[in-house]
């Protein structure tokens, strides 16, 4: 399923920025970056509770927030992009 993931942490000292960090460096080994703090990520129903469980650690819930969309398997129909993409798509296959 394709899960959408968007965050909010506050950076005004360096412990927020550490968090920031933190929680874009997980959400990197799940998916990829589409803007500054939105990433999709191709997930299982087992990855996507690891995930949520992750970030919830990572986060300060009384200044931080985390928001998760679930698009389901059919979300090509769901999606609808203008201009630049940044990076290959999230389920195309990657050669090195």
């Amino acid at each position: 399923m394709l899960l959408l993931i968007t965050y909010d942490v506050n950076t005004e000292n360096e412990a927020g920025k550490k968090r920031l960090r933190k929680v874009a460096k997980q959400c990197q080994n799940y998916g990829r970056r589409v803007q500054n703090s939105v990433f999709e990520c191709i997930v299982d129903q087992a990855q996507s509770v690891t995930l949520k469980s992750l970030l919830t650690e990572i986060i300060d819930d009384k200044v931080d927030s985390l928001r998760f969309y679930y698009l389901g398997n059919n979300y090509k129909t769901k999606i609808e992009h203008i201009g630049v993409e940044r990076g290959i798509a999230v389920d195309q296959p990657l050669f090195l």
